[in-house]
């Protein structure tokens, strides 16, 4: 006999399994988006932006974020009912408000703009929709949003500069009590241009910028996605944005070029081919944290261990050969480092014993 106690189990699994396999497949977007610029980590920002790694969520986060989005339209009733003016969507597009910067690889999307806000007079705001746990709520009631969520508020100034208003308003929600919490935000126009530059530097800068810690235990990066590649000596993800080759151009809408591919820098690179790279993969010298370039040629680059001096080794393009490398350098492909969990692998006598006995086997984990 069925234990009816159990009953919803099946119920809540099969139900996180549907958001994780539609929200979880979404792939990264493909720009710095402008509701994380405000991170206080732009190291942590411009991995982001490079996809060296991607969190995963659960069903049951990926629900929640959904309950933060399903709640927008009733912040946009409940201003309206109290006689503000709100637009959800651009008049001129139909679609939630977009802006750009950075030749298309900054982006963001507004929630909307109101005016006849209390207090507001006549004046146009961006609108900002947020709902936060009980705990989250209370710090913000506390300390204001500039202090409490430094992230939502670099979001609306840099939204009030792309829209060339003053003000917006943000209106948030506890949600286990339902109260609410309203603040007008000023426009800074200097904090407005910090914004860019911090942007500029993060997807122009041919290096990240400095560790904000440089212990993998600090509270700061306690919970980044990105500590193992940060601190750990693990090779990003494969893609088109580790890669020596790639370029992220300031001209065309998010546009990246490939030097290698027919046309170089006039060509781009197809958002799709991006996330996965090809086989001529070869990644950005400095993201191999424990080995330092020494030479490179056309199709390869030589690494000699940090910790191990003697040992040598080539990352190489599928179909390259490492010409000018001493004889008997082991060759690895990009995909193989991102694969390897200890890095003391590389180079070891018996790794290299079981290589040989299997010519054309790959390193998968």
């Amino acid at each position: 006999m069925v234990n009816i106690a159990d009953a919803t189990s099946p119920v809540v699994a099969a139900i996180a399994k549907v958001y994780e396999e539609r929200e979880g497949a979404e792939p990264p977007r493909t720009y710095l988006g402008a509701s994380i610029i405000g991170k206080e980590c732009a190291r942590a920002l411009w991995y982001d932006f490079r996809w060296a790694r991607r969190e995963k969520f659960d069903g049951r986060m990926l629900r929640l974020f959904q309950t933060g989005h399903l709640a927008e339209a009733r912040f946009v009733k409940d201003l309206r009912d109290i006689g503000c003016e709100v637009l959800d969507c651009d008049p001129a597009t139909g679609k939630q408000f977009a802006h750009s910067d950075h030749g298309g690889h900054m982006g963001g999307h507004m929630d909307g703009k109101g005016r006849y806000i209390p207090d507001g007079a006549q004046k146009w705001h961006v609108l900002e929709f947020k709902t936060h746990s009980a705990k989250s709520f209370k710090e913000l009631q506390a300390k204001g949003v500039k202090a409490a969520k430094p992230m939502h508020y670099a979001q609306m100034q840099w939204y009030m500069g792309k829209e060339g208003l003053d003000r917006a308003l943000y209106l948030a929600v506890n949600k286990d009590t339902d109260e609410l919490y309203a603040e007008r935000i000023e426009f800074n126009a200097e904090e407005f241009m910090q914004i860019q530059a911090k942007a500029e530097r993060v997807i122009f800068g041919a290096e990240p910028p400095a560790k904000i810690a440089t212990d993998i235990h600090a509270f700061a990066c306690k919970f980044c996605v990105h500590k193992e590649v940060c601190h750990a000596d693990q090779v990003p993800a494969l893609s088109c944005r580790t890669c020596v080759h790639s370029t992220a151009e300031r001209e065309g809408n998010g546009r990246w070029s490939c030097a290698i591919a027919p046309g170089g820098r006039q060509s781009e690179i197809p958002v799709t081919f991006q996330r996965t790279g090809c086989g001529q993969h070869l990644p950005l010298p400095f993201l191999v944290t424990y080995a330092t370039a020494v030479d490179a040629g056309t199709g390869w680059i030589e690494f000699q261990r940090k910790d191990k001096p003697e040992v040598h080794f080539c990352v190489v393009a599928e179909g390259a050969a490492p010409n000018g490398v001493r004889a008997g350098t082991p060759a690895y492909l990009s995909r193989e480092l991102s694969a390897l969990k200890d890095f003391r692998a590389i180079g070891a006598p018996e790794l290299e014993h079981y290589r040989a006995q299997f010519p054309g086997a790959e390193i998968v984990g």
